[in-house]
């Protein structure tokens, strides 16, 4: 495996973005993992190298960078309250345009990189940036062929962007994988959300993970769930590998 932290010139400054991939048979499908709301860590670095060991460039950029924040520490528990708020108060700082916008930047650098595919993209966003996952797939429908969303939140909103109005606006394949427990996705918006994809139709699949909370696929949170977040793992690989 080759792992690099580099920094991405961007029109509001440097985004830090750890990428990885095999040492071999390059070029690889790009994949974007978009960071969930304590930002960036050891256990997301472990979860790209994951996906760079079954044949992906894989880029984890830092969408903290315009705050000047790299790495927040730990988020769980009593202890951590203060790390928490602030990670809430970080969160607050971004939006889906913002993000886009680091998207490209992400796209460009790639290109420009022979160990990364010119071909079809993939994303996958975690809490937070299940949203911006899923409106690259709107961003940059030619590139981005697959995009997911795990316990993402904010999926059915007002807005023009929100994520449940996305299957509508491409034929990329979606995903998304909900927790069945989670206040910051309730049930009744995850059926809304259903209901919207089956009566409007596109491309897209959501799945609940039962008896699961938010944040189940995370090794280092008290509601890991292994055997969710190993189905996870496979709907991901099958999902991207349509890129190849």
């Amino acid at each position: 495996m080759i792992e690099r932290q580099i920094e991405i010139a961007t029109a509001d400054g440097r985004m830090s973005t750890f990428i990885c991939h095999p040492e071999r048979d390059a070029p690889h499908p790009v994949l974007i993992f978009f960071m969930d709301a304590p930002g960036i860590r050891e256990e997301l670095r472990d979860m790209a190298r994951r996906l760079g060991t079954v044949g992906y460039y894989v880029m984890l950029p830092n969408l903290y960078y315009r705050s000047g924040v790299e790495e927040l520490g730990p988020v769980v528990g009593e202890a951590n309250a203060a790390t928490r708020q602030k990670a809430l108060q970080l969160m607050a700082t971004i939006n889906i345009a913002m993000v886009m916008h680091d998207l490209d930047a992400l796209l460009d650098f790639a290109a420009k990189d022979k160990a990364a595919s010119n071909g079809p993209v993939g994303c996958v966003g975690y809490c937070m940036s299940g949203q911006y996952a899923l409106n690259a797939a709107v961003r940059n429908k030619d590139r981005i062929r697959a995009a997911a969303s795990i316990y993402g939140v904010g999926l059915v909103t007002d807005k023009a962007d929100s994520p449940h109005l996305v299957p509508q606006r491409t034929d990329a394949r979606l995903y998304f994988g909900c927790a069945e427990n989670d206040p910051y996705a309730p049930m009744e918006m995850i059926e809304r959300l259903r209901a919207e994809v089956a009566a409007k139709g596109g491309n897209a699949e959501v799945e609940i993970y039962p008896g699961t909370g938010h944040g189940f696929a995370f090794p280092s949170r008290p509601v890991y769930d292994k055997p969710a977040a190993e189905r996870h793992w496979e709907r991901l690989f099958t999902l991207f590998e349509t890129l190849k």
